[in-house]
């Protein structure tokens, strides 16, 4: 197959294109500007407007993971907006682009996240449950809006609401572990709230399930089995043979990256399941925390 991917660059789009050309399929990056080389892009400018739209006649499915890191930088209003209109102008251009096309892909994988149900306190969601009204929420509905041009055109899109995507090469994960080496890490405020996750492993198996098997709208990319905070803590330090004693107070998480930023990243519960792609079929290589976690740091110390 030859596939487009916005956010090629990023950590979930390399290992997804290293999946991909291993398996002998085509990968064409979307991109800002040409890497020194590159002999098979197609350049765009999300806030410009512009887009090699002919370039994408031929291609079979597109995976859009593009968007401005969602813990790359404190909150700022004008950050805020930028994490916004980088997701919904965006998945506008592309939609409206391959709307367009003579000959479509028969599939976009949208990215998404499970930001979209907000706090969901104690309460286990899946893709039924309506949407929060904090701003991550906001930003998933309406990220999740700006691909209509290519639902109406028929074209099959999946929103793949993303969890916390567990490797050591980056990403929450890859945070913590310096603390966690030098038996720092502990629980993070009271360790209740709940983190939805998922191994990198699966979420790239769920993004090439999701092309190669007939399933729509939202997409819960995380685990069966979601961990308490404090689960979390207590499995990592395990899988590290680590104390997790030293609980983090949560003034220093908000003082660091911000009240609003430290909330959404690490305080803020939500439960989640992954009803559509266990419904369909979707095995996952890694189900718990403990077998999740005792494989990336294996594999990360065999790199």
């Amino acid at each position: 197959m030859k596939i487009a991917i916005t956010g090629a660059s990023g950590l979930i789009g390399r290992s997804l294109t290293t999946s991909l050309t291993n398996d002998g399929h085509q990968v064409v990056p979307v991109v800002r500007r040409p890497t020194s080389g590159a002999t098979d892009s197609i350049e765009w400018n999300p806030a410009a407007g512009t887009i090699e739209a002919a370039k994408f006649e031929g291609v079979d499915a597109v995976v859009h993971l593009a968007g401005a890191g969602i813990g790359d930088k404190r909150w700022s209003e004008s950050y805020k907006q930028e994490i916004l209109e980088s997701r919904t102008k965006g998945t506008a251009l592309l939609a409206n682009t391959l709307a367009s096309l003579d000959a479509p892909p028969s599939v976009m994988v949208s990215g998404s996240a499970i930001g979209f149900y907000g706090d969901t306190g104690n309460n286990a969601v899946d893709e039924s449950a309506p949407a929060g009204n904090d701003f991550l929420a906001n930003v998933c509905v309406e990220w999740e809006a700006a691909a209509a041009p290519a639902v109406d055109a028929g074209i099959r899109v999946p929103f793949l609401r993303t969890g916390i995507v567990l490797t050591a090469d980056g990403g929450a994960l890859a945070k913590m572990l310096p603390l966690f080496r030098f038996g720092l890490g502990g629980r993070m405020g009271s360790g209740k709230q709940w983190w939805s996750w998922i191994s990198m492993a699966d979420e790239i198996g769920a993004i090439r399930w999701l092309i190669d098997h007939d399933i729509s709208g939202p997409v819960n990319a995380t685990a069966p089995a979601p961990v308490t905070n404090k689960e979390f803590t207590k499995a990592l330090g395990e899988a590290m043979h680590r104390p997790t004693l030293a609980p983090v107070p949560s003034f220093g998480p908000k003082l660091l990256l911000g009240p609003e930023l430290a909330d959404a990243l690490l305080f803020t519960s939500t439960r989640v399941t992954p009803g559509a792609l266990s419904a369909s079929g979707y095995a996952f290589a890694h189900p718990t925390i403990d077998v999740a976690l005792r494989d990336v740091l294996t594999s990360k110390a065999t790199a």
